[in-house]
């Protein structure tokens, strides 16, 4: 497919602009531009072809099955889209008193209830702009509190080996220094291996819960219980609370802040640069270092970003938890377990899962031995996964699993998606041994065929220049 650029044509244009209705305005002398901007010249039917043909391209979860693991709930339902434009939520000013903004003053009060009493804490803000800004903003209240009472010494947080890229980058980029521990051979903490990194440095732990492997820890109040007596605290990363919302809350497993991925647990879609929202709880001996969530109407306190952060996600997850209800809501998390230990079940009988239990919400596959037995990767899979119409599943990661395929099927999938794919698993197995070079080309039904990945992440192309 052309760029648009390459498919411009000298003297094309269109009229798709409503003409001005505000006073037009100079720009001082010296910021004008010297040259016109490069832009695309097109007609209109030319601009809507292309955009036609770029949608067609590419594979959302209103095209087929979506798998993707570790990325939580996918459901994005239109009414909750439609809620946050209402011109109450959109026109707001940041600025504006908080006694002027009375309805948005109440989304904000009514979502932190819900979302306190789902993840069992006593505040939140909703000032962190994604998952990532809210686990930055969790281990601040954890250096806050330490250095508020004296405590210098606490220097080191302790990441499993299975924890997301983001948790030891979190820690590092908090000034502390990142302590891996190995997971036991059942894919959960090891507690040995936790007590013996435990001591008078030790700030704190972080962790999710069920893990990156899709499995509940069985020691979850034995671990927190060992921070905690060890001076440490305990830090939920909520990638994974679609899970468990609703049914088992992180404040009673003993953690004492947490994050939430507002833009994926509880309705907008992810991804594609934002907006997110990472909500960030704690219990109430850290309220007091918590950011302020309002309307700037306490001065003195933390900031991570201005104002309320993205209200209208905030909009988005309220309208999904006031759909779902007190009943919906540990429904959905029952949903998302049900599908994923009926897939794996489904596809045990050829691939191997790497944890042969009860799983929660995902579930990984380990092709070490397959490939070892076919020529056939983890990768190949992969790729010929998409000739039969789904998107691939997370590859390689975690990475304490070789050749991973981590697979999530989420709550809304009906049982007839889930016996096709595993029935697309099935053949697959059976391809990779009668001929497993199909695999290594694949995709062959698609516009390109596979690239070189590595080359693309080491020498991106990312703007274009006119010849």
């Amino acid at each position: 497919m052309k760029l648009i650029f390459e498919k411009s044509v000298s003297g094309r244009g269109c009229s798709i602009l409503p003409p001005c209705d505000v006073e037009s305005a100079s720009l001082p002398y010296g910021l004008e531009r010297q040259n016109p901007p490069a832009l695309p010249e097109m007609s209109e039917t030319d601009v809507s072809r292309h955009y036609s043909e770029l949608c067609r391209q590419v594979h959302g979860v209103n095209c087929g099955f979506y798998p993707l693991g570790s990325c939580t709930m996918k459901y994005n339902p239109r009414i909750d889209e439609e809620l946050a434009a209402l011109p109450g939520f959109t026109d707001v000013h940041p600025l504006t008193p908080a006694e002027d903004a009375a309805g948005c003053m109440e989304v904000l009060a009514l979502a932190k209830r819900y979302l306190c009493e789902i993840s069992g804490m006593a505040d939140m803000t909703f000032q962190p702009a994604a998952g990532a800004h809210g686990e930055f903003t969790g281990v601040l209240l954890i250096k806050q509190y330490h250095d508020a009472r004296g405590d210098k010494a606490r220097t080191k947080i302790i990441v499993p080996d299975s924890a997301h890229g983001t948790n030891p980058a979190t820690a590092a980029m908090c000034g502390y220094q990142v302590v891996n521990i190995p997971s036991a051979p059942d894919g959960c903490v090891d507690l040995d291996a936790l007590q013996k990194v435990l001591g008078p440095d030790t700030a704190g732990l972080m962790l999710t819960n069920p893990n990156t492997v899709g499995l509940f820890d069985r020691n979850i109040l034995e671990i927190t219980r060992m921070v905690h007596e060890a001076g440490g605290l305990c830090y939920y990363d909520g990638a994974n609370l679609n899970a468990v919302m609703g049914i088992v809350r992180p404040g009673d497993m003993g953690f004492d802040c947490i994050h939430m991925n507002l833009h994926k647990t509880f309705a907008t879609p992810h991804g594609g640069g934002g907006p997110g929202a990472g909500a960030v709880g704690c219990k109430e001996f850290l309220r007091a270092y918590l950011p302020q969530s309002s309307l700037m109407q306490e001065p003195g306190h933390l900031q991570v970003r201005a104002f309320c952060g993205n209200f209208l996600v905030v909009v988005k997850a309220l309208a999904y938890l006031m759909m779902l209800g007190a009943e919906g809501v540990p429904q959905a998390a029952e949903n998302a377990v049900l599908n994923a230990n009926y897939l794996m079940q489904r596809i045990k009988g050829t691939f191997r899962p790497a944890f042969d239990r009860i799983c929660m919400h995902e579930f990984v596959l380990d092709l070490s031995e397959f490939k070892k037995q076919t020529g056939v990767s983890a990768l190949d899979v992969a790729k010929s996964l998409i000739d039969y119409g789904m998107h691939p599943p997370t590859m390689y990661f975690p990475l304490i699993v070789h050749e991973a395929l981590m697979l999530e099927p989420t709550e809304t999938e009906g049982k007839q998606t889930l016996d096709d794919a595993a029935e697309v698993f099935r053949s697959l197995y059976a391809l990779a041994h009668s001929d497993p070079e199909r695999m290594h080309k694949a995709p062959h039904n698609t516009p390109i065929g596979r690239p070189d990945e590595v080359r693309a992440a080491r020498n991106p192309i990312v703007r274009y220049v006119p010849a």
